[in-house]
């Protein structure tokens, strides 16, 4: 697996956006909608070395604490246009608060790619790069507000151990949050996606990344993962609490979200 995302690092996004012809991004911005994360969330997004989920959180923190800002200005009448202007500036740049995000990976390829596309966007703040594994995380108990995973718990080869972990280095009352590809419930969707994953994606793997193998490796894991009821009770059993799922797109990719009571 590592050699598969060793390989694919440089094209991943661009490959990412091939495969699902875009729509991977909107998928991104629902999971980190669903987070809905407040200004002061300590996360930890796990496999996220190209940076996606991180990037989304510190926008959003960004734009709840603007929009915070906003109504706290327009409440105070009494303030001169240069005391509001002063405040304003101020406040902005301390936009994210106590706000950070640590983004965990096993590859060293993928976490270069994350750090280049951050400095491209401009984000710096609030922002830090482990080389760690998802089974063993190098982190101490009880440390994160949120853990998210995104398209990375399929890869893992021990899922009860990865989930195991993200509930020890979660607070209590922390939240637990995976995307990942899932199971289609539709018999005729599913022929046709079947279709689409094993004659298209290995192709445009070939034409885009010059790496048929490892996307025909991707395909693979997809089929092999657990349903979307069987990792309800997998996250269950590591001990989260009030673990639901939400299917995207007829359950091509399922949400799914616990908390450590």
């Amino acid at each position: 697996v590592y050699q598969v995302f060793q390989s694919v690092a440089k094209k991943y996004d661009v490959m990412n956006d091939s495969m699902t012809l875009g729509i991977h991004r909107i998928w991104k911005d629902i999971f980190v909608r669903k987070m809905n994360p407040s200004p002061g969330t300590l996360l930890l997004d796990v496999a996220g070395g190209t940076g996606d989920i991180a990037f989304r959180f510190l926008s959003y923190v960004r734009s709840v604490r603007e929009r915070q800002l906003q109504r706290k200005l327009r409440q105070q009448q009494n303030l001169s246009w240069q005391e509001i202007s002063e405040t304003y500036q101020e406040d902005k740049v301390k936009s994210l608060g106590d706000s950070r995000v640590v983004v965990c990976d096993i590859n060293k390829e993928m976490l270069k790619v994350g750090k280049q596309k951050a400095q491209h966007l401009g984000y710096s703040e609030g922002l830090s790069w482990v080389l760690g594994d998802a089974e063993e995380l190098p982190f101490d108990d009880a440390k994160f507000d949120v853990y998210t995973i995104a398209f990375g718990i399929r890869n893992v080869t021990r899922i009860d151990l990865a989930l195991r972990e993200a509930y020890r280095v979660l607070k209590p009352g922390g939240r637990f949050l995976c995307l990942e590809f899932s199971h289609i419930n539709n018999p005729l969707l599913s022929r046709l996606y079947d279709l689409y994953s094993f004659q298209v994606i290995p192709v445009l793997g070939e034409i885009i990344a010059g790496d048929w193998k490892s996307y025909q490796y991707l395909v693979e894991s997809i089929r092999r993962f657990p349903p979307q009821e069987e990792l309800k009770a997998m996250i269950e059993d590591a001990g989260f609490f009030k673990v639901n799922y939400q299917n995207l797109n007829a359950g091509i990719v399922a949400i799914h979200s616990g908390f450590k009571l």
